[in-house]
């Protein structure tokens, strides 16, 4: 379980400062505390007791931390900084709970133990969410000041991803691949699935979707709940190991990235740690797995103008950027076009964009006005955080560009005429 602040982490930070242009809240601030380098120094004064875990700068730069890792991509002395600031959030959820009103720890709950930890309950919210969509209940959210929250929200879909135990054959299959579904991507963007099964299928693997499965725990861990994360975590490694895959298939960065680093979670717990290790060594992004299958080139081109986003999560903390290029490069006479600051945080970051709205806001503006220079008319991303920022960030900037995960654009280009 992480749990301490371990000086072998911060002190490794050489104050170079070349994590600094990486940064995107110091891209927009210019203020050292923004940065990684100033967050290392708060933290390391917290270990040290020379700053209290409840300092309002502390507190506030923590949770200003988009935790997109663009540092650790950069820097050269490897600071392991995702690991150092979600155990100092973790510190400072410990330190403030017991200060918690009831009606904070009741919502805390619901959301992290009751909603995220059971499929059912998230679709049942979902269609809740739909009804008030297509009604004129959204328009209650004005009225208690959640406007900007729900024009956030993703359109829902009709049908959901079903939830039941799923196996995909294919003829003369070279592998078996496990695919996570998640918690939002069933309900949210379940095409998104449909279009992985397909395109897994035509790599030459059977593919298997376990209803044991569940939500990966990235969400808890940033909140600073790792011990729920954890929970979510065994569950996750037990419906794996069950199934007999090959390779845990995630096509969501978010998930994916957390799914790598449960070795991490459950090091310090002597009954799963192997196991974890294990599990993490066999997770892999969709776009890796394609890219590795050797795919023959697409049938069919794609119109308009493509630019494509990289998610902060895929890029950064899983170091995959090749993978997805090659993949689009296998579109005939694709109108690829190079999106500047394409690694630079959306400003989406899980629920980044509800609980620091006023950055995540500057930073969805900073990408979509990269967007519009590149004349793009579709969008190409590989998490579901990011399609969802981007779109709501097109449509308020009057921009019609359609956005797309990378496996749907695929998909489309590798159907039969």
């Amino acid at each position: 379980m992480i749990d301490a602040l371990d000086p072998s982490i911060y002190n490794a930070c050489i104050r170079c400062g070349l994590c600094l242009p990486s940064c995107p809240t110091y891209l927009e601030t210019m203020t050292e505390t923004s940065g990684p380098r100033g967050r290392i120094s708060l933290i390391k004064a917290v270990a040290e007791s020379r700053l209290d875990v409840l300092s309002d700068g502390f507190v506030e730069q923590m949770h200003q931390c988009l935790d997109c890792r663009a540092c650790e991509a950069v820097c050269p002395s490897g600071v392991r900084y995702g690991r150092l600031v979600e155990t100092a959030r973790a510190h400072i959820r410990r330190a403030q709970a017991p200060h918690d009103a009831p009606a904070q720890r009741f919502a805390r709950s619901a959301l992290l133990r009751w909603l995220f930890t059971d499929s059912r309950r998230m679709r049942a919210a979902a269609r809740l969410l739909r009804l008030a969509q297509r009604t004129r209940l959204l328009a209650f959210a004005k009225l208690v000041g959640l406007e900007a929250t729900a024009r956030l929200a993703p359109d829902i879909p009709a049908t959901f991803y079903r939830l039941e135990d799923r196996r995909y054959e294919t003829p003369g299959a070279t592998g078996l691949a496990f695919m996570h579904t998640g918690c939002i991507m069933p309900i949210a963007f379940p095409e998104v699935h449909e279009a992985t099964v397909r395109m897994l299928q035509r790599a030459g693997l059977s593919v298997d979707v376990p209803a044991e499965q569940g939500c990966c725990g990235a969400i808890a861990v940033h909140a600073g709940e790792p011990a729920i994360a954890a929970a979510m975590a065994k569950r996750n490694i037990v419906a794996f190991e069950r199934s007999g895959a090959d390779v845990y298939v995630a096509n969501a960065a978010g998930c994916g990235s957390a799914l790598k680093e449960y070795g991490e979670l459950l090091g310090s717990d002597p009954q799963w740690a192997e196991q974890a290790r294990q599990f993490s060594a066999r997770v892999r992004d969709v776009t890796e797995v394609l890219d590795a299958m050797e795919l023959s080139e697409a049938r069919r081109s794609i119109d308009g103008v493509v630019t494509y986003q990289d998610a902060c999560h895929l890029v950064h903390a899983q170091r995959v950027a090749g993978a997805p290029r090659r993949l689009l490069a296998k579109i005939p006479a694709l109108r690829y076009v190079e999106l500047d600051e394409s690694a630079v945080c959306c400003g989406s970051a899980g629920i980044y964009n509800l609980t620091e709205p006023e950055m995540a806001m500057r930073l969805r503006r900073r990408k979509i006005e990269a967007i519009a220079r590149t004349g793009a008319t579709v969008v190409v991303t590989a998490n579901p955080g990011c399609a969802i920022q981007i779109k709501s960030g097109l449509r308020e900037a009057g921009y019609t560009a359609r956005v797309v995960h990378i496996v749907e654009l695929l998909d489309e280009a590798y159907k039969r005429a």
